[in-house]
């Protein structure tokens, strides 16, 4: 299996996926290796991925056959052809109101937003950049207590002037036994699943359900967000540009996401196979 992460890894900078990589992915499935999207993303950012397929099948709604990715830093198992929330792994109520407290406590200024599986809200000061029509704008609290019927994927908080590894490392320390934290934006912007839920985890269960062991996997990343998937896997590739902690864990390297070092690996591997 390729596990790839998608922003600064797969996706050049300007978001989009490259020809060359469309190819390198499709030649891949076809070759018999499994695809999996892993990305920190919401579902409904996933139409990057679910376009038009090679074949032009209008049947299928990404370029890929499999077209399942995990979402939301693996609160999420998504099928991109049917549009459809296959699974979620959530992060529950009291554990999010105790992360806010705890947080908001050791690091004043800090503000929040939700990722729900039915949208995405936050408070008034988060300075939202992909806020949408249905979006809900309120007080933390409030907006933990409506849509109960939707669960929460994760939680946000946001800080304008804090170091962003500091502040991943401040709220780790006083709200660790609460949740997972990580990151994968460059400013002070932190992801908060459900305790025991990554990238890592989810993608382990989805491989274990296929019959893949981690030895069998490739996976691809660049930020924070992305270690304990790269740490699981049994070949790991940092692209150039991706954070200090990841180059350091990884144990092999490849071209940046603008030089799309993702389809420099696939294309080799398939070059072995033939």
């Amino acid at each position: 299996m390729i596990a790839t992460d998608l922003d600064g890894t797969l996706l050049r900078d300007d978001r989009t996926v490259s020809a060359r990589t469309i190819a390198a992915l499709a030649a891949a499935e076809a070759a018999g290796i499994e695809v999996f999207f892993v990305t920190g993303r919401p579902a409904r950012w996933m139409h990057v991925v679910a376009t038009a397929p090679l074949d032009g099948d209008p049947a299928r709604r990404s370029f890929l056959t499999n077209g399942i990715a995990i979402c939301a830093n693996g609160a999420a198992v998504y099928d991109l052809h049917r549009d459809l929330l296959l699974e979620a792994f959530p992060l529950a109520e009291p554990d999010a109101r105790a992360v806010v407290a705890a947080v908001r406590d050791a690091v004043p200024g800090t503000t929040f937003a939700i990722e729900r599986t039915g949208g995405f809200h936050y408070e008034p000061e988060y300075a939202a950049a992909w806020a949408e029509a249905d979006s809900l704008v309120g007080p933390i609290e409030e907006l933990l207590a409506s849509d109960a019927d939707q669960p929460v994927l994760k939680l946000l908080a946001r800080h304008d002037s804090a170091d962003p590894d500091a502040f991943l490392a401040a709220a780790r320390g006083v709200a660790g036994q609460h949740a997972e934290f990580t990151r994968s934006s460059p400013s002070a912007l932190l992801e908060i699943s459900g305790v025991g839920v990554s990238k890592a985890s989810t993608l382990a269960r989805c491989c274990a359900e296929r019959g893949i062991t981690a030895d069998e996997v490739i996976a691809f990343g660049d930020m924070p967000n992305d270690l304990a998937m790269l740490s699981w896997a049994g070949t790991s590739y940092a692209v150039a540009n991706a954070h200090p902690d990841v180059l350091a864990a990884t144990t092999h390297r490849t071209s940046a996401n603008e030089d799309d070092g993702v389809a420099h690996v696939i294309e080799a591997i398939l070059s072995d196979y033939a």
